[in-house]
């Protein structure tokens, strides 16, 4: 009861505090999930054959544009690896990067009009076996995804969540690739930086609060740096070569770095092609944006929940502001949100945070950014895809029952082998089926008793729906009732029964008499007059009695 108390009591706090108030929780958040948007963000621009600006643009926006308008508390907006495919084919087919941005715009545009005519309900329609086993997923996901980077295998970009990748490989031929390009400098790396991360989760972080505030992933991004600083002026052979770093566009003046911004061509605003890719991008964005924010309330320690509307016109307006500026297109995204809730966030100044650490750092020390090793940041997403899928969270849906694990692995399964929305796609197919199958079966009681004269007295009450997947259980339950018995049908509990299962029992009543069957029908009219009935000589009486 007193964890439930203190629990109520840090949700008062967040609502009533503003977005300093936990400046010591976020700001240590930020770092981490600016350390893992940074390489996200180029590996999503390089993939989609977009200026690797683009994606530190797009980073940018989703923090400090979508995260302020963002009612999401923990949610991380930036480019989405889900978009990759459709924004190449989109430049390609354009013809022009430019007219890829007012695609862009025009998408955000048609964003914030879901988000108006409150399409954002969508994102409630997902049940949360499937929502748990898209996380779980992402989580198996990234941990194949990144087990080539930090043995120094950097083939595939960082942050394809696809099984099918660009190099004509997949993310289980990659495991074997790896094994003829291991980079004993990687190794090194990821080895001492998931020492560190351990350290940090299991003990530092346990001990004493300044081992909260200096996050272990920067811990180990710093070793990381001075490993590489060290290597490359002493042990040359040890040290990392460009292709296993983090690479930043780097600016050598100002002018320079403003020439990295495009603007839109808007004299193709009355292109068919145009049109037809924005709907594209703000429909697939949308649902994936949904998607993100469900699965983020679900790891919310404090379980909060999200304007979904509000969520839409958010993205909208950030993917108004990175199609002006020269960014792709944004979505909310699971990976960053989970680093950011794994992190201690507590509120979205984190994700803003974020955004302005990207700002400031692609501006001003380019050149140490590059300094970075991938394989370090291969540790710290190992980390997060661990905790999205332990072991427990199998157990856990196993101990729910089939409803729920067929749905859950049926997610795992279609997210792992295909793509997110494909996967979530099959997890809803099976859902639905589950639940169909359910009704199927669970569409009326029946009650039997002995009558005094010998005959069966049958009662059958309707559920609260019936719909016309029903009627054979039905039909097969009145067709083996004997002859010369008598029936009740209780309709009073249904608030919705199906015009094909009322054809049924009107033919039943039909036929009825030529079997000796008395029937009586209970609707819910019937029990509603009856109620006002008792109810009126209820009144009378106390009056009489008065």
């Amino acid at each position: 009861m007193l964890c439930l108390q203190n629990h109520g009591v840090m949700i008062n706090d967040l609502k009533q505090g503003g977005l300093f108030s936990y400046l010591r929780n976020d700001l240590p958040a930020s770092v981490v999930v600016f350390f893992v948007a940074l390489p996200l963000c180029l590996g999503i621009a390089l993939a989609s054959g977009a200026p690797l600006f683009a994606g530190i643009i797009a980073g940018i926006v989703g923090g400090l544009v979508a995260g302020s308008i963002s009612g999401s508390h923990l949610g991380v907006s930036g480019p989405a690896a889900g978009l990759t495919v459709i924004v190449l084919a989109a430049i390609q087919q354009l013809g022009s990067f430019e007219t890829f941005l007012l695609a862009v715009v025009l998408a955000g545009i048609l964003q914030i009009v879901l988000g108006f005519i409150k399409a954002g309900v969508i994102g409630y329609f997902f049940p949360t076996s499937v929502i748990k086993g898209m996380l779980t997923a992402i989580g198996i996901i990234i941990i194949l995804k990144q087990i080539p980077h930090a043995v120094g295998y950097d083939a595939d970009y960082v942050g394809d969540m696809s099984f099918n990748q660009p190099d004509g490989h997949n993310t289980l031929t990659e495991l074997t690739y790896m094994l003829d390009a291991i980079t004993p400098g990687a190794v090194i790396v990821s080895i001492l930086s998931l020492s560190i991360l351990l350290l940090w989760d299991l003990y530092l972080s346990k001990k004493h609060y300044v081992f909260k505030v200096i996050q272990g992933p920067l811990v180990a991004v710093l070793v990381g740096v001075l490993y590489q600083s060290i290597a490359s002026t002493f042990f040359p052979q040890w040290a990392l070569s460009a292709e296993h770093l983090v690479t930043v566009p780097v600016a050598n003046n100002f002018n320079e770095f403003l020439t990295q911004f495009s603007l839109p061509d808007f004299s193709q605003i009355v292109s068919q092609d145009v049109w037809i890719i924005a709907f594209t991008i703000a429909i697939v964005a949308s649902i994936e944006t949904l998607l993100s924010v469900e699965a983020t309330d679900k790891l919310d320690p404090y379980k909060r929940v999200t304007d979904t509307n509000r969520e839409l016109l958010a993205q909208g307006t950030g993917n108004i502001v990175s199609g002006l500026i020269g960014g792709l297109p944004i979505t909310q995204v699971i990976v960053r949100s989970s680093a950011n809730i794994q992190s201690g966030a507590r509120t979205k100044m984190s994700t803003i945070l974020h955004g302005l650490l990207l700002l400031l750092c692609v501006i001003a020390i380019p050149g140490i950014l590059n300094m970075v090793p991938l394989a370090v940041l291969a540790g710290v997403l190992l980390m997060v895809g661990y905790k999205l899928a332990k072991p427990s969270i199998f157990r856990e849906m196993a101990r729910l029952g089939w409803s729920q694990l067929l749905p859950f692995m049926a997610t795992v399964a279609g997210v792992v082998f295909t793509d997110l929305l494909k996967g979530i796609g099959i997890g809803m197919v099976v859902a639905i089926f589950i639940i169909l199958r359910n009704s199927y079966r669970h569409s009326h009681f029946v009650q039997r008793e002995e009558t005094e004269n010998g005959n069966e007295r049958v009662r059958l009450t309707l559920a609260q729906e019936v719909i016309f997947l029903n009627k054979a259980t039905i039909r097969k339950e009145l067709n083996e009732i004997p002859e010369g018995s008598e029936v009740v049908i209780d309709m009073s509990k249904s608030a919705f029964v199906d015009h094909d299962v009322l054809e049924i029992i009107h033919e039943f009543r039909q036929q009825a008499m030529e079997r000796d069957i008395q029937v009586e029908i209970i609707k819910k009219e019937q029990v509603n007059v009856r109620r006002k009935e008792s109810a009126t000589r209820k009144s009378k009486k106390l009056v009489y009695q008065g």
